[in-house]
């Protein structure tokens, strides 16, 4: 079972903004930009982004039914903030499992043990290629 609600929650409000101005410079972090899905309001949400292959994965520690992932799934592209640039993201989709090979092996044990399993993958576009 993933991360509990409430954690989500208070991190939304305490740890999120704090985290931010350094997760977007740290290797395994980032900061997902995106758009809210009835508001339209751009926002950003620091979170562990592994690149994989031409993109990224993002573990979904919360579950899928938090608001970033249904708003990136929604809107089909988001932009991540990794290691100070900018990178557009596309193509969207979860999947479960295993985490992928891509994450460090520490991180791996971690998100088993905490029964995280599932992920999302999406694609840099073709102008961050």
């Amino acid at each position: 079972m993933p991360l509990p609600r409430w954690l989500a929650r208070s991190n939304r409000w305490l740890a999120n903004p704090l985290l931010s101005p350094a997760a977007a410079r740290l290797p395994y972090f980032g900061v997902l930009i995106h758009r809210g899905r009835s508001s339209g309001r751009e926002r950003r949400t620091p979170l562990n982004a592994f690149p994989d292959g031409d993109g990224f994965v993002l573990a979904l520690t919360y579950g899928e039914g938090t608001e970033w992932a249904r708003n990136v799934l929604s809107a089909g592209a988001c932009e991540l903030i990794h290691r100070g640039r900018r990178i557009r993201l596309t193509s969207p989709r979860l999947f479960e499992g295993s985490p992928p090979l891509s994450i460090p092996a520490p991180v791996r044990t971690v998100l088993r043990a905490i029964g995280v399993r599932t992920f999302l993958r999406l694609d840099r576009a073709r102008l961050d290629r």
